[in-house]
């Protein structure tokens, strides 16, 4: 009991945009429309896989998979964001605050290793479409769904331990409307060394990996269609890839962008820091339920069968 015994605030101060103070209720309302698009489409498509029968098969589920994900990740944040700047009630508990951590943190490594295992699945559909049913199982879905969860969990399980054990004695003011790993740690007025270095770990052995064995399936995906003989053969393939293209470039390129301004961009207008970090969060919920209704057409006339039948 005596490694968490040490100096820390009752609460932390949330940020919204430093220098948009008085901008914040104007912000309020995109806001509020993101996350109502973000909640309300990710919910339709779960309802949507969930009673259309023709909607049962491996693709589905995994995306049934990356929607819950994203709406967990709108909820976890959607009460420091609506109290910072809608309220303007910025202050949170110290335990909350490691709460909203560890649920973002693990949110977030969720989604990547949904969007691996959906890249999985586009690997098997093209390259190896006979043994596509037999391969991809609902055990087998199950137990990577499972699987997923478990490594994020796990793997994240320290992260509030490490922040409990550190003394927090130079200010209570984190730099964002919600709680991060990176911004608590900053706070210390101790050696933050193990922080950092296992934040790296848990960067590059989960996220790195991911989107490392996402590159190499489409180099192989990409391969076999380059082998078929019929160009229009080639698009249909390729075809049935875009959704998930923009739905891993949504996810990494907001991500690798903070982590470049986050660790090279010292000199760069913090408001910037701030905006990167809300676009990494924000904008995957929003966008990946606009992205698959608007490409993938099962899906689409789905949703158009499921409010015709709410309608009647």
């Amino acid at each position: 009991m005596g490694l968490f015994n040490v100096t820390r605030p009752a609460s932390f101060l949330l940020t919204g945009i430093p220098g948009l103070e008085s901008s914040h209720p104007w912000l309020a309302g995109p806001l509020c429309v993101m996350y109502a698009v973000a909640l309300g489409g990710n919910i339709v498509v779960l309802l949507t896989v969930g009673t259309e029968p023709s909607l049962h098969a491996p693709m589905y589920y995994f995306l049934s998979m990356l929607s819950f994900s994203d709406m967990t990740m709108a909820m976890a944040t959607l009460p420091t964001v609506f109290r910072t700047f809608c309220l303007n009630a910025p202050n949170i508990v110290f335990d909350a605050c490691l709460i909203q951590m560890f649920l973002i943190h693990s949110f977030s490594m969720m989604e990547s290793g949904i969007l691996l295992v959906m890249s999985l699945d586009r690997y098997v559909a093209i390259c190896d479409p006979l043994r596509y049913a037999t391969v991809l199982t609902n055990e087998v879905i199950a137990g990577m769904g499972l699987a997923v969860t478990a490594r994020s969990i796990i793997t994240l399980f320290p992260l509030p331990f490490l922040i409990k054990r550190l003394p927090i004695c130079r200010s209570n003011v984190l730099s964002h409307s919600y709680c991060l790993h990176p911004d608590m740690m900053k706070l210390a007025c101790a050696d933050i060394t193990i922080n950092s270095i296992y934040g790296l770990f848990v960067l590059v052995s989960t996220f790195g990996m991911d989107l490392f064995f996402i590159f190499l399936s489409y180099v192989l995906i990409l391969h076999s269609v380059l082998a078929i003989a019929s160009h229009e053969e080639r698009l249909k393939a390729l075809n049935t890839c875009v959704s998930h293209i923009l739905a891993v470039l949504a996810f990494y390129v907001p991500m690798i962008g903070v982590s470049t301004v986050h660790r090279f961009g010292k000199h760069i207008p913090h408001y910037i820091h701030i905006l990167m970090s809300n676009i990494y969060l924000f904008v995957p919920p929003v966008l990946n339920p606009l992205i698959y209704s608007a490409k993938t057409k099962e899906i689409r006339r789905a949703i158009v069968r499921m409010f015709h039948r709410l309608k009647l």
